[in-house]
């Protein structure tokens, strides 16, 4: 499975125990994961399970033991569009991991969004560039997104509004972060980490 990341504007607003987190994952966004490897996610490819209703997660650092949220549960909706992925969440935090989470947040350490998805035969481009190697995604199979601290995609926004008023605060708004791929294809051979 990949994962992928962003770093973006989350804030939080909690209304009886609960947090509001809403996301965007932006397609059609070119960043290099390493020197000389880029990657495009392309519009929609993300659709697949979100069209067929299947049960994704919002995590806390990939690890499906520390769940946040899911559509199963009716806790996190899922829009796709053209420009982006959306993400809106209800983060209820009478367990553990959710105030875990909410405290790093808090604490400046998390603030960052990452896709983990798993691409099917035929669901990438890879083209050659005189500065390296191109991956589109075109076709991807989303189990997660995941509240991390080091994220890949610039782009991508993540933001969580608590629905109490602060007089003294105000919403965190900070600069975005990318995707890393732990491995991907190019001419049969597996790409990255192992």
């Amino acid at each position: 499975m990949l994962w992928g990341a962003s770093l973006g504007a989350l804030e939080l607003r909690s209304e009886g125990g609960a947090t509001r987190l809403r996301a965007m994952f932006p397609y059609g966004a070119e960043t290099e994961l390493a020197a000389g490897r880029y990657e495009v996610i392309a519009a929609r490819a993300f659709a697949g399970r979100i069209e067929w209703g299947e049960d994704i997660h919002l995590l806390a650092g990939h690890d499906f033991n520390r769940p946040l949220a899911s559509r199963a549960a009716g806790t996190l909706q899922l829009r796709d569009t053209d420009s982006a992925l959306q993400i809106e969440a209800t983060i209820d935090g009478q367990t553990s991991w959710p105030r875990d989470f909410l405290a790093a947040h808090a604490s400046g350490l998390i603030r960052g969004l990452s896709p983990g998805f798993r691409v099917p035969r035929g669901g990438e481009r890879i083209e050659r560039r005189a500065a390296g190697t191109l991956r589109t995604v075109t076709a991807a199979d989303l189990f997660e997104v995941s509240a991390v601290t080091r994220p890949a995609y610039s782009q991508a926004q993540i933001e969580a509004r608590a629905w109490e008023i602060h007089q003294d605060r105000q919403p965190y708004r900070g600069p975005a972060c990318h995707l890393i791929p732990f491995g991907w294809r190019i001419a049969g051979r597996t790409q990255g980490a192992s």
